[in-house]
């Protein structure tokens, strides 16, 4: 009997119990918000803290997704039983959800559903409480979600929660990321000062822009000033008026702190003696006289006397208040010890950036000089052996790059289509090169003149054709995806995988150059017109084939140069004439007909162009005057180049 009592009292007991876990989790969530109902539907920024704490201290996993609703005003109240609710307008009526586990929960007159409104105030403080939920969500996108909007707005309370998150952080990129983070947070918002001061020395290594940013918030000043230091405040530094400020700046910072009177304006005076007027007088100083300065002056000073007014500021009186007070900059953080290790960290990244700016500075000057080198090294190769002043090989380069446009458009894959487009771009401009030669360059040597205005004019020419092929529009010269993106060293150091393949395009053509140069009967019968062309021809070389080889040697190189420049730059009809300047700049400076030299001359010029850039990044036209003219100076000195050619006088 007595056990079938105990069966039947577990039997109803069964029963009278929720129906899972669900409801009873959606009856705690309902019960906390019921508990401070006024507060959910009118919350307040200085009030809301207190049922944010009750939400995310019952651990119930409901509470980020009301959060979220909440900030994002999704949450409504029922007006005939209080209670709160997910809702969306479904015509006149309002399709209710469940606030915990998002099931439907029937609908809802309009009249009886209030749309709960926080204000930007309260969204902000939200948003701080779901972040400790989303550090740890089990979605990547939501953990990133939450750093970005940490780094964005850094507050003290997130740094315990970002804290806990990093020990079940399974990416390594967020690790670092949550890391870093809470290094920053606390060197800013530690408990301690011992706490501060060794996250601060832990910043010193790194390199980021949030790194210095930290550095600089700790750092932070307000202007002061005071008969004496104060004894108690954090003195970042003194200022000396007239030195670090000027002497109308030092007595404005007095005025602001009600420690002088203000200097009154012509325009405040005038006011205040129209202000006065008495009996056809002002201060006893008739109107009439008051047409001068003087007399205005006597008006004025007569009605300071009075106490009328108050008197005015002499440069005398500023003087004196000025040399009667002390003019400083305190920190906003009040214990020394911290802004001094702040100081000595920021004081080290600031090296470390600056050495790194170098780095990058140089990889970027050298990245430059690869172009360079690849757009002059044709010309120096025709330049010195036959003296021909090409003004047309800026258009060889742009007749490479729409060669390889083309090829594109008939090759889909672009690591294929660059594969031919190389070979392709030099065979047509050495064809091209080859027929300038036979057709106008043969009949114009010796005569430099008339070879430059017979090129200048072909390269216009060459322009036009262009254009009316192609159009005026810049055409797309796509790198396969593997050039994409960027080598990065560091948060400073980086350089696009498309420059670094440029450097390496340079750097292979500068063995082919050197190979056929020194190892071909080509390079021996071209180094031997180069060096003595009347020898030579006593030597069975024919000059005149020899001439038209190489120039079209150095237009193909102009042409496979303008397929790799063109997957850096726009192509374009004129894209020929960005680089001209340079290469002739380029030959000169290095030494007319020499590899080695044009090699020097594009490295002087690329770490030139962008060391100027560096210190004048605003105005690229004073950097290429500055540029022309260093170049022009260094010719006076060194008119031969970096490299002198031994040669050629000897056969003149």
């Amino acid at each position: 009997m007595l056990r079938a009592l105990l069966l039947a009292f577990a039997l109803v007991l069964c029963l009278c119990m929720p129906a899972g876990p669900a409801r009873a989790q959606d009856q705690d969530l309902q019960t906390i918000l019921q508990t401070q109902a006024e507060e959910v539907a009118s919350p307040g920024r200085q009030s809301v803290g207190t049922l944010i704490e009750a939400l995310t201290a019952s651990g119930l996993p409901s509470v980020p997704l009301f959060l979220e609703r909440w900030a994002d005003r999704g949450v409504y109240q029922r007006s005939s039983d209080g209670l709160f609710y997910f809702a969306e307008k479904q015509g006149d009526d309002y399709a209710l959800s469940d606030i915990a586990s998002g099931a439907p929960a029937g609908t809802a007159p309009g009249s009886e559903m209030t749309q709960i409104r926080p204000n930007g105030g309260v969204r902000r403080v939200i948003a701080t409480a779901l972040v400790q939920f989303q550090l740890s969500d089990p979605d990547i996108t939501r953990r990133s979600a939450a750093l970005d909007a940490i780094a964005r707005s850094p507050e003290p309370d997130q740094l315990e929660p970002l804290r806990n998150s990093i020990a079940g952080e399974t990416d390594p990129e967020l690790l670092a990321r949550k890391e870093r983070l809470a290094g920053m947070l606390a060197a800013r918002f530690g408990d301690t000062a011992d706490e501060r001061i060794a996250a601060i020395e832990a910043l010193s290594g790194a390199l980021s822009v949030d790194v210095r940013a930290v550095l600089n918030q700790i750092l932070t000043t307000k202007p002061g000033v005071a008969t004496a230091l104060p004894e108690n405040a954090n003195i970042a530094r003194t200022l000396t008026p007239g030195k670090d400020l000027t002497e109308d700046e030092a007595y404005a910072r007095l005025v602001e702190a009600g420690l002088a009177p203000a200097i009154w304006s012509r325009d405040q005076i005038k006011a205040a003696l129209t202000e006065n007027i008495a009996d056809g007088a002002v201060g006893g100083v008739p109107l009439g006289q008051l047409v001068s300065e003087d007399g205005r002056d006597r008006a004025y000073a007569a009605l300071a006397a009075a106490g009328t007014v108050p008197p005015l500021v002499t440069k005398a009186d500023e003087a004196t208040a000025v040399s009667a007070h002390v003019f400083y900059e305190e920190y906003d953080e009040t214990d020394a010890s911290i802004t001094s290790a702040a100081r000595e960290a920021l004081d080290e990244v600031e090296t470390r950036v600056f050495f790194n700016q170098m780095l990058d500075l140089g990889l970027d000057a050298l990245s430059l000089a690869s172009i360079y080198f690849l757009a002059a090294i044709g010309l120096a190769i025709t330049f010195g052996v036959m003296g021909v002043i090409n003004m047309a090989h800026g258009e060889f380069i742009m007749m490479g790059a729409y060669t390889g446009y083309v090829v594109q458009q008939i090759i889909p894959d672009y690591t294929v289509s660059i594969i031919v487009a190389l070979p392709l771009a030099f065979a047509v401009t050495f064809g091209a090169g080859v027929a300038m030669e036979r057709l106008v360059i043969r009949w114009l040597y010796h005569r430099p003149l008339e070879t430059l205005l017979a090129t200048f004019g072909i390269s216009i020419a060459l322009q036009q054709l262009a254009k009316n092929i192609f159009g005026t529009q810049a055409r797309p010269l796509t790198s396969p995806s593997w050039l994409d993106g960027a080598w990065v060293l560091n948060d400073v150091v980086g350089i696009a995988n498309i420059r670094i393949a440029i450097f390496v395009l340079a750097l292979i053509f500068l063995g082919l150059i050197l190979f056929v140069l020194n190892k071909t009967r080509l390079g021996l019968e071209v180094r031997a017109v180069t060096q003595n062309p009347g020898m030579a021809a006593s030597m069975g070389i024919n000059p005149d084939k020899i001439n038209m080889l190489t120039f079209g040697l150095g237009s193909g190189i102009a042409g496979i140069a303008g397929v790799a420049i063109g997957l850096y730059a726009k192509v374009t009809s004129e894209m020929g004439a960005d680089y001209i300047v340079q290469s002739f700049m380029t030959v000169v400076v290095g030494g007319v007909g020499n590899v080695w030299g044009t090699l020097a001359g594009a490295g002087l010029i690329g770490i030139l162009q962008k060391g100027i850039e560096y210190f004048n990044p605003s105005n690229t036209l004073a950097a290429q005057t500055y540029m022309i003219l260093f170049i022009i100076l260094f010719i006076q000195f060194r008119p031969k180049g970096i490299v002198a050619l031994k040669g050629r006088a000897a056969g003149d």
